[in-house]
């Protein structure tokens, strides 16, 4: 062999799989239950989403596709929804009265059922003020 041939990537991966893969069989035998079968075709089945499977009512959703519609075009718009929703779900909190819990509030994001939605306008306004307008987002982060 020549010193090119053992330079050259593609002729060194040609003979590797000409080699390696050239006269070689593998040959597997199991043996399964009918009821493993079925299971595992079941399994293996794909799914309906479970929006499809299920229709429920949902109230909101035209608020939900009109929030997710909302496009940012005018910085003051975005910096407004940038001040507006914060970076991360508040704390919850807990009320103490002499050492003991009175009342206990979740995690407000849990308590809102349009957060998903608010959230992702707040990414395309911090994106707008970023890609669009070249601005510095560190202040919102």
């Amino acid at each position: 062999m020549s010193k090119a041939h053992l330079l050259d990537p593609e002729d060194r991966h040609e003979s590797v799989i000409e080699h390696t893969m050239e006269g070689r069989t593998m040959t597997s035998w199991s043996w399964l239950h009918q009821s493993d079968l079925l299971s595992s075709i079941s399994a293996a089945s794909p799914k309906p989403p479970a929006s499809s499977a299920k229709r429920s009512f949902d109230p909101l959703l035209p608020m939900r596709r009109w929030l997710d519609q909302i496009k940012v075009h005018d910085p003051k718009f975005a910096h407004t929804v940038c001040r507006l929703v914060p970076a991360q779900c508040p704390f919850e909190r807990e009320i103490k009265l002499f050492h003991r819990t009175i009342l206990s509030i979740p995690p407000l994001c849990k308590l809102n059922p349009l957060y998903d939605e608010v959230v992702g306008l707040r990414f395309r306004a911090l994106c707008y003020l970023a890609d669009e307008c070249g601005e510095d987002i560190s202040q919102y982060c």
